[in-house]
């Protein structure tokens, strides 16, 4: 992305703190975390710093000076160093971040503790992540300390503390043209992934036979990493909602689930497939899998601007029921099955979520308290153009008393990534087929 998009983002946050009053603004990157012994995981910056900065560097902060009449960003990084880039590779260092970036400013990280008090001086505010790194909450008491020591300067510490991700976190929630065109190639890679683990897939081989074909499909495609650990269930492993890829046998007659996507360039795709090991649905499964992709339609059609978050699961969670009551595995009336929560047997999660960033992305799914009457529950926030989110309902069918054999340990859920748009919707994930009849098809070839 363009450096104007990230010297935008801060322009705005600098607004939003400006109309608190002003202050200055601390966001650190993730740290850096060991494996084990001296080897450390692979590094993954931190989703709020990345989306205000583009800078992908461990040990780095960012500072936003709101306040003097001034708006100014500032990068702390770490400084070049010859001999650790041998081992480690490039490092940008300051003076090469801030003209790459367009920040104001950019100072060695080991300068933080000794510029940060003079930043934080005289500022009415302090806006942090508050309560989300206890080292940052440390660093935080040390910096206001060094100024509280020096009142009889005439300097004063910052009198309250906002919290830096409310800021943030809205606007995170509505994508802008180059994440969504970020979040089109991570949903078509890792549908292609999808596809490629279909292809490969036939009884006799192991979960994570599955896992690699979609870890190569991810990496050959350019994305950088995983977005989350993938699921890969056969059998009754399906019917496991956080299941990791393991060593389970896939046999003839059962059914695969696949949760899995790819993380590019720091977006994520969330999608899950179901399909038959030997390439052929049996009828009860057929039947359920039926049942699962009509609730997904059903929810796809209530994703438009204007409806309330909920409106999808709403649609999903009335078809599934119905479904339930259809296949006698359930009892009653359907607002009877609604209102006593009893599809909850079969159907315990939510429709979707929030996708961006993060697998479970930022942002409240409630509308902000401001637009809330006194006293009142606040409603579901309104779908707009430019918000991204999962649709992914199920049915997990454990053997139970009210359970007939032959749907014992079906386990079947569906999940695409929906764009909002102006005039409804685009599955950004749709290149991953879902109909039976393809699904079949495609495993025949």
């Amino acid at each position: 992305m363009s450096s104007e998009i990230y010297r935008a983002r801060r322009k705005r946050v600098l607004e939003a703190m400006a109309a608190h009053g002003g202050g200055v603004a601390i966001q650190p990157t993730a740290p850096g975390r060991l494996r084990n012994r001296d080897s450390e995981y692979p590094f993954r910056f931190d989703s709020h710093f990345f989306y205000l900065s583009g800078f992908t560097e461990p040990e780095s902060v960012l500072a936003l000076v709101a306040h003097g009449g001034e708006g100014r960003s500032i990068l702390f990084c770490r400084d070049k160093n010859d001999e650790r880039e041998i081992w480690e590779g490039h490092r940008h260092g300051p003076d090469a971040a801030r003209e790459l970036l367009g920040f104001d400013a950019a100072f060695p990280i080991d300068q933080l503790d000794e510029e940060m008090p003079k930043l934080i001086a005289d500022s009415p505010t302090l806006f942090y992540p508050l309560g989300s790194d206890t080292n940052l909450d440390g660093q935080v008491q040390r910096w206001l300390a060094t100024v509280r020591a020096a009142a009889r300067t005439g300097l004063r510490a910052p009198a309250q503390a906002v919290d830096l991700h409310a800021i943030v976190d809205e606007m995170r929630l509505v994508k802008d043209p180059s994440e969504i065109a970020t979040m089109r190639r991570a949903g078509e890679i890792s549908a292609g992934a999808h596809v490629r683990a279909m292809k490969a897939c036939r009884p006799g081989l192991r979960e994570y036979h599955l896992e690699a074909e979609l870890l190569h499909e991810f990496r050959s495609r350019g994305a950088q990493a995983p977005a989350y650990n993938a699921i890969v269930a056969a059998g009754a492993n399906a019917c496991v909602l956080h299941y990791r890829a393991g060593d389970v046998e896939l046999r003839s007659g059962e059914l695969c689930l696949i949760d899995a996507g790819c993380e590019l360039d720091g977006y994520a795709a969330d999608v899950t497939r179901t399909f038959p090991v030997g390439g052929q649905f049996t009828a009860p499964q057929s039947a359920v899998y039926e049942i699962v992709l009509a609730a997904q339609q059903a929810a796809f059609a209530q994703v438009r601007p204007g409806n309330g978050f909920d409106a999808p699961h709403d649609a999903a969670v009335g078809v599934l029921a119905q479904g339930l009551l259809d296949l006698g595995l359930l009892t009653g009336s359907l607002d009877g099955v609604l209102e006593s929560g009893a599809y909850r047997q079969f159907y315990m999660h939510r429709t979707g979520h929030w996708l961006g960033l993060d697998v479970h992305d930022v942002g409240d799914y409630r509308a902000p308290a401001a637009a809330t009457t006194s006293g009142s529950e606040r409603p579901w926030r309104a779908l707009a153009s430019g918000m991204v989110l999962t649709v992914e309902p199920g049915l997990y069918l454990r053997p139970a008393a009210n359970v007939p054999p032959q749907f014992h340990n079906i386990g079947v859920r569906i999940e695409d990534d929906v764009l909002v748009t102006a005039d409804g919707r685009a599955v950004l994930t749709a290149a991953a087929p879902t109909a039976p009849a393809d699904i079949e098809t495609l495993m025949r070839s």
